[in-house]
């Protein structure tokens, strides 16, 4: 096996171990939350707490990735998610009040931010580094292939593992899997192409490699219109996602099957297959990537809208299919984007920035948009959702522009 192959396989892989883990409970995680007691606005309160950990971690944990090196942020991220997982099960048991749970989602957060901007900058490097030259488009779309085939067969197993012993179940065997991956990790990852600059002491380290940051990411105009649109979609598209467990059930009209819940999440995950299959195709029929990304935003926010207004299970579960398919299909378009416009030595920590707006927008939009849930019903909040989505539209379009000037 050559020395790329070798690189995009182990990527392949961490993808699919990290999916499969986080996706056992994907299809269940607002059932959970409302089984231990929470209301709408609570539980979404507490996802907003783990978006938060993601703002408040984002560029500390990239500049730990870029200082440390990519492989100790892998496996300080699955340490601590089993961890953190482990404590949800035991407050789910103790249907403790909202504090603990916003604490240990802060945690939660915290894990995922190992991960974020390390994983694709490890990817990126080391596959410079064996002097592969291939399309990264074509790497980030077989890696959300991967992903969502590891998210369909875990938020299925998940929704059915609930239903046949309990909800607690499915978060000890994510824990399980993380303590898994740890082990996958030590042995398979190596900072290829990536060699840590220590001859600054740490915290002047720190402020040079986020300063830089600045300098190469943020004062890239295309780049930061990009992160200024992401409070938007990002925001949106991590509360729709929850929020359609509890929706479809009222639609199916029977609160305890979880399994429906689980293949809800499924059929996300087969968008997410398909959308990485055509994102080469689609980014072939425009002129430009931003121009290919920008349409099919432009069409997910349409989709969103009318997940808002259908009254049926089927019409609905259609609904969130394009939607997921339309978003899946322009992620690597943008991944493949950004990563061509900024240096190797700053790329984990910007691309840590960049997910800390995307989690920004999480922050405000989970609770806000749980109330009007509590409030009007999750209908409602799709259609509120649809149009905070179009708001993303104007700052995309800008920098569709500016990458032509």
């Amino acid at each position: 096996m050559s020395p790329a192959k070798a690189v995009r396989n182990t990527y392949y892989l961490l993808t699919a171990g990290n999916t499969l883990a986080g996706s056992l409970i994907w299809g269940i995680n607002t059932i959970f939350l409302l089984d231990a007691g929470l209301s709408n606005l609570a539980a979404f309160a507490a996802n907003a707490c783990f978006t938060a950990g993601m703002v408040l971690f984002e560029v500390p944990t990239g500049i730990v990735a870029d200082l440390w090196g990519r492989r100790a942020s892998f496996l300080l991220g699955t340490v601590t998610l089993a961890a953190a997982t482990g404590l949800y099960v035991w407050l789910w048991r103790l249907h403790a009040p909202f504090l603990p749970w916003a604490v240990v989602s802060l945690l939660l957060g915290l894990g995922f931010t190992f991960f974020s901007g390390a994983v694709e900058a490890w990817l990126v490097d080391a596959l410079a580094a064996t002097g592969d030259t291939g399309p990264l488009d074509a790497v980030f779309a077989r890696g959300q292939v991967v992903g969502g085939v590891a998210m369909l067969a875990g938020s299925v197993a998940g929704g059915y593992l609930a239903q046949l012993t309990n909800l607690g179940v499915p978060f000890l065997v994510r824990a399980g899997v993380y303590a898994l991956m740890f082990a996958v990790a030590a042995v398979l990852m190596r900072d290829l192409g990536f060699t840590p600059d220590r001859s600054l002491p740490p915290v002047r380290r720190m402020r040079r490699i986020a300063a830089d940051s600045v300098e190469y990411g943020w004062r890239v105009r295309q780049v930061r219109l990009l992160m200024l649109a992401a409070p938007f979609t990002g925001g949106v598209g991590v509360y729709v996602f929850y929020a359609l467990q509890p929706h479809l059930l009222d639609l199916y009209r029977d609160d305890t099957a979880y399994g429906i819940a689980g293949i809800a999440a499924a059929a996300v995950a087969g968008a997410q297959i398909t959308g990485g299959l055509l994102a080469e195709r689609i980014g072939r029929l425009f002129p430009h990537r931003l121009t290919a990304y920008l349409a099919l935003e432009a069409a997910g926010v349409v989709a969103l809208a009318g997940l808002g207004l259908a009254g049926q299970f089927w019409a609905a579960l259609t609904l969130i299919v394009v939607w997921a398919l339309l978003g899946s299909a322009g992620m690597p378009l943008r991944q493949a984007y950004v990563n061509g416009l900024i240096p190797s030595r700053q790329r984990a920590t910007i691309l840590s920035f960049d997910s800390l707006m995307a989690s920004t927008g999480g922050v405000v939009t989970q609770p806000a948009l749980g109330r009007v849930a509590d409030v009007w019903g999750y209908p409602a909040s799709f259609l509120v959702s649809s149009a905070l989505s179009a708001c993303a539209l104007p700052f995309l379009a800008r920098a569709r522009r500016a990458a032509q000037d």
